[in-house]
């Protein structure tokens, strides 16, 4: 940039601006290459004077016409007084790329319009650019200046603007405080703007202005206005994945604009080659700087600073772009140290944000780091991180992936991640592991890996997510046979962990052979009476339940029992499950009376071992509340219902597909008591959170269609009870089969509502369905064959009736309606 030509105050004579500084544009920085200066002939002498002065600038022109987001960060600028005395400098701080020196210039440009000045351009990277660019200023006050040497030149501006007010004064991408003492505590009379990316305790700043990336609607406005597209969804998955950095947006943007390339193939480029793509500017702009590009240079600065710290990037670099608990990286005393000043120099050159219990890693930095590591090599497992400090250079030095998989194993809470208790600190660490699990640079050989991806899995199903366990328990199987073989008691552990979340998906029939070969390695490796085979006959048979083979589920169950009374005690809580799992099965043989004492010991055992407020309490109050309503007792089965729903909604949370069960289960029972209006709320919010959390086809989406529609009926609405009806038998028939016992509920319920509407001609096969395979899978005598056949009875006397035929002679009939809900034994 040349000078800018003004007129005087006299108007008789031209007033020259000029400055020995070309001013580069480049995104982030704005970067001031000073060269020799060559006046304009006849210059000599014509200092700028009157109102000419306040005119006096260096501005770039704007690197992007596009500026989004920023509204709220202008303001406080703005706000900042133009004129005075013990003014206090303003310094805007950030990661490289985040728009530092792109919001000051647009405050300066606004300053400029408004009246301010002179505004003045200041590289502040190093102490001589500093005194260079005050140089610069003297010289275009009055070219005179060129002549002085730089610090003469720098003195006489800072005399010059004490002297004066309204300037403003921007020291852009300062690095070192020591760079600006000489000056700020002198420069009090207008603004002086402060850009760093150094985070660190500047003498004679206030409170400074922290910039943070773009919010997500802006960053997709700023794609938008600069590619014209109008690929909102894409464009939103672009920003998401460059962080809502202005500069990546920026870069990206251009790039898209100029090559015509779709915001999802960037993407894909982005995330197939990061390192390539971050480097790459739009074609034919040479000055643009890359993100890759800037980070470069602060990461080589971050080396210089603290080796260490380089090393520490690259592990968190690995990890999610979540706050990481520093606790993590608190292995030991020494380490915590070490580890604490490589972490404020990172923060100092704001690489990472830190707080006194959190890191947290731009995703793009992460990107760039991770794609600048060298690649992994076989190497061994070193005995602490302490090994990895005192060997960084050495060839067996772990790769920066193994590190952050060690330090995340051994943050993992002790004791069952099923346990509450545990539930903040896996909350804080599931993303992370999530994250180091799912880069190519952690394969299966990793020792540990099995054990994590397993007690995440746990964590994951107690939470409800049972559909993102399913991955990382396929993981932690085939890593467990393939490292310790086929017939392993761990290999067994994880055939059954993996066949517990396949049941919690409702996929029982692909849970049953993995449930059998688990029962048989343990029966094989530990013995017929060993606790952990009678844990694997219970979860067989709770899956031979699951799929309505109750009689021979009751067999497996009624052998676990005394094989868990006998090795573990009559009041352990392996025996209370085994108690609860035995109940449940001879409830659904009908065998009520039967099934009530064992659900009342379980719940005893839970009480006293586990607490009046776990969840595996209010699972035993549920499956006795169930017991008692079969024993057509529902006033003694509602304070347990009730009691159940408050202590799982409290500690699993309103959303939880417990508390979907323990809603739905109420709901039942206020309806048969009569209380139908009570129960509906409860049902709709049952059936909600189910779709939402197991989704739309599970077999429990279909228990809870069916036990609203149960509530409809009795409502007195049969027309919209049968939407749902008919969706919970379509829904059972693929995930449970045709001749399930659930099945044929569905399809009583349904020919039930299809003769309220009149259409006993529609309902009559239903009805003869319902019964045939009730009667094959439960048995001639079961209380529910007795319910489907006096409900068949009924159909055939209407329809008979209705069409004129003799009415034959029939059984005395009730006709009921099924609408029980099924209690799914919990497997450990």
């Amino acid at each position: 940039m040349s000078g800018e030509i003004v007129p005087s105050a006299s108007g008789d004579r031209s007033a020259v601006a000029v400055s020995n500084s070309g001013v580069v544009a480049t995104g982030d920085n704005i970067r001031i290459e000073h060269r020799p200066m060559v006046l304009p002939a006849g210059a000599v002498g014509a200092a700028v004077t009157g109102d000419a002065v306040v005119r006096v600038n260096n501005l770039p022109t704007l690197d992007s016409a596009v500026f989004r987001g920023r509204d709220e960060a202008l303001a406080v600028l703005e706000a900042l007084p133009a004129a005075g005395t013990g003014m206090v400098a303003q310094s805007v701080r950030g990661l490289g790329g985040v728009g530092k020196s792109t919001l000051v210039l647009h405050h300066a440009r606004r300053f400029l319009a408004a009246g301010g000045g002179p505004v003045w351009w200041v590289d502040a990277e190093s102490a001589p650019k500093v005194m260079a660019g005050l140089a610069g200023l003297a010289t275009a006050l009055n070219p005179v200046h060129a002549g002085l040497p730089l610090e003469e030149a720098a003195q006489w501006a800072v005399v010059w603007l004490q002297g004066r007010t309204g300037w403003l004064l921007v020291l852009d991408n300062a690095e070192d405080p020591a760079d600006l003492d000489p000056y700020l505590g002198r420069l009090t009379t207008g603004q002086v703007l402060i850009t760093t990316r150094r985070d660190l305790p500047w003498r004679d700043l206030g409170t400074p202005l922290r910039l943070d990336t773009l919010p997500p609607a802006a960053a997709v406005d700023v794609l938008r206005e600069i590619t014209g597209s109008t690929d909102t969804a894409g464009l939103g998955r672009l920003a998401e994945e460059l962080g809502h950095l202005p500069l990546a947006l920026q870069q990206a943007g251009a790039y898209l604009a100029q090559t015509r390339t779709s915001p999802g193939d960037y993407l894909d480029q982005l995330r197939q080659d990061p390192a390539g793509v971050l480097a790459t500017g739009a074609p034919g702009d040479p000055q643009q700087r890359t993100i890759a590009q800037l980070w470069s240079v602060t990461l080589s600065a971050v080396e210089t600073a603290g080796p260490l710290a380089v090393d520490l990037l690259r592990i968190v670099a690995y990890c999610a772009p979540d706050p990481l608990p520093r606790a993590v990286l608190h292995t030991t005393p020494a380490i915590r140290r070490a580890f604490d000043h490589a972490l404020g120099v990172l923060a100092a050159y704001s690489m990472i944000t830190l707080t006194e219990t959190t890191v947290t890693v731009h995703r793009l930095v992460q990107t760039v780091v991770r794609a600048t590591t060298p690649p992994a090599v076989p190497t061994p497992q070193p005995r602490g991180i302490r090994r990895l400090l005192s060997h960084r250079s050495a060839p067996t030095s772990p790769h920066p992936s193994s590190v952050a998989l060690a330090l995340l194993n051994a943050a993992t809470p002790p004791g069952s991640p099923q346990e509450v208790r545990t539930w903040p600190v896996w909350q804080a660490l599931l993303p992370h592991i999530q994250a180091i699990v799912s880069h190519s640079e952690i394969n299966d050989s990793h020792p540990g890996l099995a054990f994590v991806l397993g007690q995440s899995a746990f964590y994951m199903q107690a939470r409800g997510q049972a559909a993102q366990a399913l991955p990382l328990r396929e993981r932690a199987l085939a890593i467990t046979e393939t490292t310790l073989g086929p017939d392993h008691p761990t290999t067994a552990l994880c055939l059954g962990n993996l066949a517990t979340t396949l049941n919690r998906l409702g996929r029982h029939a692909d849970a049953l052979p993995l449930e059998e070969r688990a029962l048989a390695i343990t029966e094989a490796a530990l013995g017929p009476d060993h606790p952990d085979t009678a844990l694997c006959l219970n979860n067989l048979a709770a899956t031979l339940s699951d799929l309505g083979r109750h009689t021979n589920a009751l067999r497996m169950k009624q052998q676990a029992l005394p094989i868990a009374e006998t090795t573990l005690g009559p009041d352990h809580p392996t025996t209370a499950l085994c108690l609860n799992n035995l109940a449940a099965t001879l409830s659904d043989l009908g065998r009520h009376a039967d099934a009530q004492p064992l659900a009342q010991r379980a719940l005893a055992i839970a009480e006293t071992t586990l607490g009046p407020d776990h969840p595996d309490t209010a699972l035993r109050l549920g499956n006795l509340a169930t017991t008692l309503n079969r024993l057509g007792r529902p006033a003694d089965a509602l304070p347990l219902e009730e009691r159940a729903l408050a202590i799982t909604e409290t500690t699993l949370g309103p959303d939880h597909p417990d508390t979907a069960l323990r809603l739905g289960n109420l709901a039942t029972t206020l309806s048969d008591l009569g209380r139908h209006a009570d129960a509906q709320p409860l049902a709709q919010r049952a059936l909600a959170i189910t779709e939402t959390t197991l989704g739309p086809d599970h077999p429990d989406t279909a228990l809870r269609l069916g036990n609203l529609a149960t509530t409809l009926n009795r409502l007195g609405r049969p027309a919209d009870a049968l939407p749902l009806e008919e969706r919970a038998v379509a829904i059972n028939e693929t995930a449970l089969g045709p001749d399930h016992p659930n099945t044929a509920r569905c399809l009583n319920n349904l020919a039930t509502t299809l003769s309220d509407l009149g259409r006993h001609a529609d309902a009559l096969p239903l009805a003869g369905r319902a019964l045939a395979i009730t009667e094959a899978a439960l048995g001639p005598d079961h209380p529910t064959t007795a319910l489907h056949l006096d409900n068949l009875a009924t159909l055939r006397r209407v329809v008979d009736e209705a069409s004129g035929r003799a009415t034959r002679r029939y059984p005395k009939a009730v006709r009921l309606r099924h609408g029980g809900t099924l209690r799914s034994a919990r497997r450990w």
